[in-house]
This record gives structure tokens, sequence and C-alpha cells, in this order.
């Protein structure tokens, strides 16, 4: 069996009316839901696999329409996200043209919030739910059967015209079991990050599920119930990784920093070890303290991603965020203490949040004085509280994500919350949100005394074009 694993080329078309949410000039990161998912095939025997990453490859369709024809596969597995859908849905013209018996399996966050709807789309013919590998696995080993099927968790398919979901298993608890992503199946020294100061550059998960609360987010896939490696298998792959030639490591961890004993553990085995390398971690202001940031500069982390989200108690309130602004604040102060890197993520639009709050919060920014802020407008997505709480007491009027999971359209926009501020309001205060936190002369003269290299002065100039453009 020929099984072939695609990271679609990226067109984007869903998001051209909105700005923010489109893949900012930060490079490309690799699809680590396919490498895990190749990473635990590779196991199985009688297997001929591949993965096309055409993002990092920058293949056209006609690139990967050859590419497919070449390799002839059995079945076809991508990923598959609420805004991505129509270069999927490309995707799938071609691989059937291709061939119609090429199966078709889906999986992502929008296979699991929509199965039914999933499957509803031409060509498509399985839909994965929740974790993938072992529904994947056992897919590929009773494809032609569709009474064993029934018998395996986490999947969706149609049989005799009748939609068959078989349910959710529980989540993987023993992540340690779980191979390695394949990078080896990928060009992995081809992927970079606007923010990366060395190459080749990759990406991490060191647990699944995060436990808190926040209204605006939901990972339908992974779950609320935090699972995380041991220490030493994450260092097992930091230092894979190293092997390879890989020199910078973002984590994907929602938040890394959940287990404080956990992160200590991979900072002395980082150090025990001698790995050299650099890397990034996201992490909760209320998940640090002195001990742990001073481990993580000392076992080479370079910076730390914090969500922030707003400068007002109220809207973290309404963002159940469970932070509170002196202790960010705090937490800022002492970060760049230590010499640790800082990202502040905001996002602005969130229900009862007025012009004045947004300004709040551009103010707080400033205060803060991270080395980078990344902001965007909130969007309700689908299965994310702030969506269902508006759903259920009418401030959105109809579940407008299921009827465009039902009936995707070009012409579909990603809605913001509207209520108080317009669309065109919260455009204009995004950009000045950027403008004025970088546009500072003290922030433009810090970023030039810390450029190490031309190159980096050149994505930092290009980055700033960009802004100063917008």
């Amino acid at each position: 069996m020929r099984v072939l694993l695609i990271n679609p080329p990226d067109s984007n078309e869903i998001l051209s009316c909105n700005p923010e949410l489109v893949k900012k000039e930060r490079g490309c990161d690799p699809p680590l839901g396919l490498l895990y998912l190749a990473g635990y095939l590779e196991k199985q025997s009688g297997l001929e696999l591949k993965v096309i990453d055409a993002q990092v490859e920058k293949l056209n369709y006609q690139q990967l329409k050859r590419q497919i024809k070449e390799f002839m596969p059995t079945v076809v597995g991508m990923t598959i996200m609420t805004f991505t859908i129509f270069d999927v849905l490309e995707v799938i013209k071609i691989v059937k043209k291709a061939s119609p018996e090429i199966k078709i399996v889906l999986g992502g966050p929008h296979a699991h919030i929509y199965p039914k709807e999933t499957l509803d789309l031409p060509g498509v013919d399985f839909a994965i739910l929740g974790e993938g590998e072992m529904a994947f696995a056992g897919l590929l080993a009773n494809i032609n059967q569709p009474e064993k099927l029934k018998a395996i968790k986490n999947l969706a398919f149609k049989h005799n015209g009748q939609f068959i979901n078989t349910g959710i298993q529980d989540f993987i608890k023993k992540l340690d079991d779980l191979p390695f992503p394949a990078r080896h199946l990928v060009p992995y020294k081809k992927y970079s990050n606007l923010l990366a100061k060395k190459m080749p550059h990759t990406t991490m998960f060191t647990s699944r599920g995060c436990p808190y609360q926040c209204t605006f987010c939901d990972r339908p896939t992974m779950g609320r119930f935090f699972r995380a490696r041991s220490a030493k298998n994450v260092v097992d792959e930091m230092a894979l990784c190293v092997e390879m030639g890989i020199a910078e490591i973002f984590i994907y961890d929602d938040t890394f920093t959940v287990d404080r004993q956990r992160v200590l553990e991979i900072c002395d085995e980082i150090q025990k070890r001698g790995l050299k390398f650099t890397w990034d971690i996201r992490a909760r202001v209320n998940t640090v303290d002195e001990e742990v940031l001073k481990k993580l500069k000392a076992a080479g982390c370079e910076r730390i991603h914090y969500g922030v989200e707003a400068g007002t108690e109220k809207i973290l309130k309404v963002l159940n965020k469970g932070i509170h602004l002196d202790q960010t604040l705090a937490v800022f102060r002492l970060t760049q203490k230590i010499g640790i890197s800082t990202f502040a993520y905001f996002m602005i639009g969130a229900p009862e949040e007025t012009q004045e709050d947004i300004l709040d919060s551009i103010k707080f920014a400033k205060k803060l004085n991270p080395d980078f802020v990344q902001v965007t407008t909130l969007t309700p997505f689908p299965a994310t509280k702030i969506y269902l709480d508006a759903l259920a007491g009418g401030e959105i009027k109809n579940d407008y994500w299921l009827e465009f999971a039902k009936h995707p359209t070009r012409d579909f926009k990603t809605p913001h919350w509207t209520k108080i501020l317009s669309e065109q309001d919260l455009q204009n205060l995004l950009t000045r949100f950027y403008k004025k936190f970088y546009l500072r002369p003290g922030y433009i003269l810090r970023q030039l005394v810390q450029v190490r290299s031309l190159n980096e002065l050149i994505k930092k100039g290009r980055a700033g074009l960009k802004i100063l453009f917008s």
C-alpha cells in the first residue's frame, strides 16, 4: 500500500479579507501533525510512505499534480482546518483525477468538529477525529473491511449510504510511546522563521492538551486534559534534532510550563548532555518564576512567547485568562532581567471591548516593552466558548461556521465580534496598535543594536516595512 501525506499549497483564499490571520513573513514551519502520523506509520510493515510539504517546497498545484501521478498512492491523508478548506478541496480534485480509486482521508480540527460535513465534501472517503495516529493506522489495516472499521475509534465514514461515527477514544496518556516526528521525510533544512537567529529551524511538541479555559480558544483534537512527555524523552528528540544539524527549536506546546518540575528536569537534562542549540517556548505568566526562568536561560532558551491578550482587567476577565496586569508586568520585567527575549500576543475586538479598552492595551504593550508583539482581531472560531455562548444568547443569530462547513463558498469572510466596534474600526485599531508599538524610535534603535548579521537585518527590515505600509 502506498500512503501519501500532503501539506497543500497555502493560498489563504478564505483569509484574503482578514490580513491579521494571514501567515506573516515568518517563514514556514514543519507540518508536525503529518510528521507525527508519518513517524507512527513507519512502524507498520507493507507501507510505502511519502510526505509532500507543498508549502516549504513552494509547489504550485501543477507541480503537486506531477508528484502525485509519479507516486500514485493508494491513500492520501491531509489535515483540514476550516479556513484552509479550499486548498484541501483543490488537492482532492487533483488526486481523484489521477485515480478515482485513491482514498482520501482528512483529519484535524475541522474534521473533528464537523465530521458529517467533512464526509459530504466531494471526494472525501474517511474523516479522522481526535488524535490521529492509532485511528489512521487501524484504518489502513482494515480499509476494505467496513465491519472492522466500525470497531476503530476516532473514525467517521459512510457505508451503504449510512453515516458512521465510531466515537472518540480516550486521549493517549503515554506520549513517550509515540515515535518522534519523521522529519527525515521532508526537506527539514528548508524550514525557517522570521524570529530565528540560527538555521535550520524546526518545531516540537512536548505535551498535548491545555488545562486552561480561555473563552476564545479551543483545541478539539487534543482536549483540555494536559499530558506531557518525560524530560528524557523530550531531550532525546532535541538531541536527535541537533544531530541532524538543526540549530533552533520552537516548542509549540500551548503552555510548555504547566508542569514546573518537568521544565526544571528538561533544562537540567539539556545541560547534562551539553547540547548546544537555541529554543523558544510558549508560557503563561502564572506558570513561571525566577528559578524556572534562570534554568531556561542556562539551558539555551532564547525567547518566551506569553499570551497577554489584553491591557485591561475587564477584558482579561471576559477572556477568562486567569491572569492580572500587575502579574504580567512583573513577569515580563523578570524575564527581561534574566536575559530572555519576550514575545507578547495581544488580541482586540473581544466582547464588551471598547475603543478606550484597546487604547489601554496599546499603552500596556508599550509599558511591557517586549521584543515583539503580535496582534490579531478576535475571531469567534467554531467550538470556542465565545462562539457557543453567543449562539446560545442570540448575539450570533445563525451558526455560520456550520453553514460554511456544509456549503463552503469562496466569498465567505471570517467574522469578527462587531457588536461594539465595526470591522473598519477594528482594522484601523489593529493598524494603530502595530504602528504605535513598532515605530517608536527607542524600539527601532534597540532592534538595530541587537542585529548580529546582514541576513537578520534584512529580515527585520522587511518586516518593518510591511508594518509601515500596511
